[in-house]
């Protein structure tokens, strides 16, 4: 198990509150050196809540030496470095200067860092993530190849996962307003959070980093981000379980807005259509071999409940454009398509761990329910259509 010094933990806080009084100057500086990159070009991403957009490149010589400046941003954010297929994430929470130095060949895995103590938890969790991916991908080939059962695979993978949230957590509470927090919260295997935003103990680590956030970045996109993801998550605890949460002060919020391309490559954004119907979320993809019925018993469901106010934002996580384009072209509801198919962020942040997924959204723009059962959909869609 890996090990986190209580120093370092002190630092990480310290840092984020630094990030706070940041002042004078306004740009950061990512520098460094790459061996054995002679040739090839390094790119500086900005890593959003939904989308990456490259910002900056330069050809690499022979000496591997680069330096990206950019302007400090408001609110902490979160970037990569990317060589080819292979990129190191860091974040920016103040003035400062990040110093990496790393080999081509071992780019995302063996580099190290200076200048940010924020940057070196955000390697350390980086490689236990990649330790659990690692794992659980050697746990589905034996299953693949019939030497373990699927019960074994599932607790053993199970294990692997509560593992990594055992090592995420020491970040996530030690410091919970700080960038290492927020990454740790927000990994992924295939594509999905390792912290499911409808568990009942998972839904505290969203909490505790949503809190700090909102109190030490009030107006920044990521504090409003995890604003509604706990709230979120206690909303939909409360629909699926038979607790009493009352004590808990839950005001109305919005759901994850999803803005993905359509037939005509535009994009359609599910707020545009929201606002004061009941909207059912779908995740999906055509190409498999239950897609037909399930769009069958849709459709019947649009024909007798669009005109009181039913829309349906279906979203595709289909890797072939031009089948789900013939598909979708046939549909009466709205249709996108998420580019990154089986890596969607967007399906990460709605925690989708299985296709089909379902999501309830009522009048008021909150995610009421996430659907387990296709039989309960009709009679959840006729109570919120009221």
């Amino acid at each position: 198990m890996k090990h986190i010094s209580i120093s370092l933990l002190r630092i990480l806080t310290g840092v984020a509150l630094i990030a706070l009084t940041a002042c004078g100057k306004s740009e950061f500086v990512v520098e460094g050196v790459v061996a054995g990159a002679d040739g090839q070009v390094i790119y500086l991403e900005n890593v959003g809540i939904s989308s990456v957009q490259t910002m900056d490149s330069l050809r690499l010589t022979a000496a591997g030496k680069f330096t990206f400046k950019k302007e400090r941003p408001q609110y902490p954010d979160f970037y990569r470095l990317r060589l080819n297929n292979q990129w190191i994430n860091f974040a920016v929470d103040s003035t400062e200067t990040l110093t990496f130095a790393a080999d081509a060949g071992t780019f995302a895995t063996s580099y190290s860092v200076e200048g940010s103590e924020n940057a070196k938890a955000i390697k350390a969790i980086t490689l236990a993530q990649l330790d659990a991916n690692q794992a659980i991908g050697k746990l589905r080939k034996e299953r693949e190849g019939n030497l373990i059962p699927d019960t074994t695979y599932q607790a053993q993978v199970a294990r692997v996962a509560d593992d990594y949230k055992e090592f995420a957590l020491r970040y996530i509470y030690t410091a919970p307003m700080s960038t290492a927090a927020y990454f740790a919260l927000f990994q992924q295997i295939d594509g999905l959070l390792f912290f499911d935003l409808y568990n009942r103990d998972d839904s505290k680590a969203y909490a505790a980093v949503a809190t700090s956030f909102d109190h030490y970045y009030p107006g920044g996109t990521r504090a409003r981000h995890l604003h509604n993801l706990a709230l979120q998550s206690i909303k939909v605890i409360r629909q699926q379980r038979a607790i009493n949460e009352n004590a808990v002060d839950v005001k109305e919020i919005n759901y994850l807005d999803i803005s993905l391309p359509d037939l005509r490559n535009e994009k359609t954004s599910l707020s545009s259509i929201a606002k004061d119907k009941t909207v059912l979320v779908n995740f999906t993809a055509y190409q498999t071999e239950w897609s037909s019925e399930l769009n069958m018993t849709l459709g019947s469901l649009y024909e007798k409940y669009n005109p009181g106010g039913l829309e349906i934002y279906q979203v595709s996580l289909d890797s072939d454009t031009h089948y789900w384009k013939n598909i979708s072209s046939k549909l009466p509801w709205i249709c996108v398509r998420d580019p990154e198919s089986v890596y969607s962020q967007i399906a990460a942040l709605y925690n989708v761990k299985q296709l089909p997924a379902l999501f309830l959204i009522d009048k008021k723009g909150n995610l009421v329910k996430r659907i387990e059962e296709l039989e309960t959909l009709e009679a959840d869609i006729r109570r919120l259509s009221r």
